[in-house]
């Protein structure tokens, strides 16, 4: 993975002193994992590149030195992206090889360190699943320009389809302390992994290296959940000591029973309903319907976030309705909290004028349990009838039931499904259902991505043209 850094700065070569690494020099640095060279393609008084090739080696991967990685299969400590792709291994390098840099020490040259200066770095290869407005949407408030070309799996293969990598290129005024705080803490965000252990020690970093900016970025919640690998009590106490208690118990946050197994693995019901509330909050919507609420799982996250002011839940069984308000203790919640939330026993398939007038449906995991013969229904109601602005529909990727040995071939996750589609069937279907009533259409996959069966959710997120 290579990571270069330039400047127009005139005389260019002060991001040699700033760098602590001459231009004339190769030079290389041992790492746990690997090494880190360093070394300046471009050296001129108008125009200086720096660049850090980080060389993993994945057979002290394999050996222990890399811990903290969750293994998603028998083969993902031999088969896996960690030696090609900017993660937590850059940032360690970046911290180890530039460190003084990064911490705003500069010797021979101490007038440089606040120096603002034009950079521009350029990350090759940056793994970016959630999609490239999740770029934007963490680069831009920090100002920076964000330019980004994906990489082909294989050119030779276009019937692979796209890849989830992307050459990334970020351009901004800043120190070169900032940019690179910027990148050590972000990197891994992207990446949502890291390769050793997270604990207390990984929260007092995020502080330190977040001081100054990450309080006031409209991602800091993302942000900080995947710098901690989503680990609910690290991340609650990070972001009531950057926000304040208050505003941190506002935020979305994971239920008791995850909070009590610290570093266990998120499951992908939780995923679901964190990509789900993220797309939520990113457009403003304030009213909101989930239609085939089941238990109200995910009408308890989005109660925990003032910016939805009005919730209703819907669902065709009166058992889950009276489960989920069981769960949701609506009785005992304080007036305001009271009328924020309806509870309504209705169909998804029967035109209902309580249905409309809201900024956004949610959909989830609800249509594959319809007959195929009465999605023409639900697709009238939902979309020609309620017209919500926005529509957040997930359902089950066929494909990817080759991941789980205990599922028998052609057998669907749950007895009560009536069908699960592939990610071709389900494009197909939601690119006439958009065209049919006005709406553009996104697909993002959720959870864990396969190169070859893609993500095990396929989620829509339909928005009136």
């Amino acid at each position: 993975m290579l990571l270069t850094i330039s400047t127009t700065h005139q005389p260019a070569t002060d991001l040699g002193y700033l760098l602590h690494k001459h231009p004339g020099r190769f030079q290389s640095f041992e790492l746990s994992f690997g090494q880190a060279h360093v070394f300046y393609p471009e050296v001129a008084a108008e125009s200086v590149t720096a660049a850090m090739l980080l060389d993993v080696d994945p057979v002290a991967m394999v050996r222990g030195k890399s811990r903290g990685r969750r293994e998603n299969g028998l083969l993902d400590q031999y088969v896996n992206d960690r030696p090609y792709v900017a993660s937590s291994f850059m940032s360690v390098a970046i911290s180890q090889v530039f460190g003084s840099a990064l911490a705003g020490r500069c010797k021979d040259r101490p007038e440089l360190v606040n120096q603002v200066m034009p950079l521009v770095a350029h990350l090759d290869v940056l793994p970016v699943r959630a999609g490239t407005q999740m770029l934007h949407r963490v680069f831009e408030p920090l100002g920076y320009d964000v330019q980004s070309t994906r990489v082909a799996l294989d050119e030779r293969f276009p019937q692979w389809g796209d890849s989830p990598y992307y050459s990334v290129r970020l351009s901004a005024s800043k120190t070169l302390a900032e940019l690179l705080t910027h990148l050590y803490v972000l990197i891994p965000v992207f990446d949502n992994e890291k390769h050793y252990y997270v604990g207390d020690d990984e929260l007092e970093k995020l502080l330190s290296k977040g001081a100054g900016w990450l309080a006031d970025h409209p991602e800091k919640d993302q942000i900080t959940r995947r710098y901690l690998r989503n680990c609910p009590s690290l991340y609650r106490e990070a972001l009531s000591r950057l926000v304040g208690k208050s505003d941190a118990a506002d935020n979305p946050g994971l239920d008791d029973k995850q909070e009590r197994s610290l570093e266990g693995t998120i499951r992908l019901n939780e995923q679901r309903y964190r990509c789900v509330l993220n797309e939520l909050v990113a457009t403003g919507a304030k009213t909101v319907i989930d239609l085939g609420c089941g238990e109200g799982k995910l009408v308890r996250e989005l109660l925990k976030h003032p910016q939805f002011r009005r919730i209703v839940a819907v669902d065709v069984s009166v058992g889950a309705l009276e489960i989920a308000s069981k769960r949701l203790k609506i009785d005992r919640q304080f007036s305001h909290q009271q009328d924020r939330v309806e509870l309504l026993h209705g169909s998804l398939t029967y035109r209902d004028n309580r249905f409309a007038n809201f900024d956004a449906a949610t959909v989830v995991e609800v249509i594959e349990h319809l007959d195929p013969s009465r999605l023409s229904a639900f697709e009238k109601v939902l979309f020609g009838s309620a017209r919500p602005r926005m529509v957040v529909l997930t359902t089950p990727n066929q494909e990817y039931n080759k991941v789980w040995e205990t599922l028998p071939a052609g057998a669907f996750r749950h007895h009560d499904h009536r069908f699960e589609w592939n990610r071709e069937q389900f494009r197909q279907w939601a690119e006439r259902v958009a065209e049919t009533y006005g709406y553009k259409i996104r697909i993002e996959m959720v959870g864990t991505i396969d190169d070859q069966l893609g993500g095990p959710t396929q989620m829509g997120i339909f928005k009136l043209d």
